[in-house]
């Protein structure tokens, strides 16, 4: 893993957790794969490794982060899935050549072709961002609650009622200012 580079957020949720590589949309945002070299290092942790990555493969990653950003977000509040964003998806579940691989464990594995392309990642991300969309999965696409954040998350709790995309940077910065928004008030009585 290359050093200087902010951490990347995991998830469960391959999808959601690609479109965490942007975060603070609406604060001071923070890119966590400003390099092709990060993308591979963002891939190879999530089990996608792919052997090298140019910048315009690193475009094409960003522009479906952000396709995939846009339809959740869109899904997340109901409204109408924006068609720029749907086909960015769909162009890249097409173009990627991977298969589904059942491991000894019993768990699903992706295989990439040979020649490990990143757009072979791409249509992996892409094939599971339509699968949280379409609503295939046990789950609903949610918007973190914090102000500066509003990443789209999918939310499999048992209520479907999480707040946040991440209770360790979003949750506990919110339930931070809200304590210290507690004790100002409580001082100045």
């Amino acid at each position: 893993m290359r050093t200087g580079f902010p951490d990347f957020r995991l998830g469960s949720v391959l999808a959601t957790s690609f479109t965490g590589t942007l975060s603070e949309r609406h604060g001071n945002a923070v890119e966590r794969i400003p390099t092709p070299h990060r993308l591979v290092d963002w891939l190879a942790v999530n089990g996608l490794a792919v052997d090298s990555c140019t910048t315009a493969q690193l475009e094409l990653a960003r522009e479906l982060r952000e396709s995939i950003h846009a339809a959740a977000t869109a899904a997340a509040l109901q409204d109408a899935l924006p068609a720029s964003a749907v086909q960015v998806i769909n162009d890249r579940s097409a173009q990627g050549r991977a298969a589904a691989i059942l491991t000894p464990e019993g768990t699903r594995r992706w295989q990439l072709s040979p020649a490990t392309r990143v757009e072979d990642a791409l249509g992996v991300i892409a094939a599971d961002a339509i699968s949280i969309i379409a609503g295939e999965r046990d789950g609903k696409l949610a918007l973190c609650a914090s102000p500066t954040c509003r990443a789209a998350f999918f939310d499999t709790s048992q209520s479907r009622t999480r707040k946040w995309c991440d209770m360790n940077t979003c949750g506990n910065r919110q339930k931070k200012a809200r304590f210290n928004a507690s004790q100002r008030r409580r001082s100045a009585e």
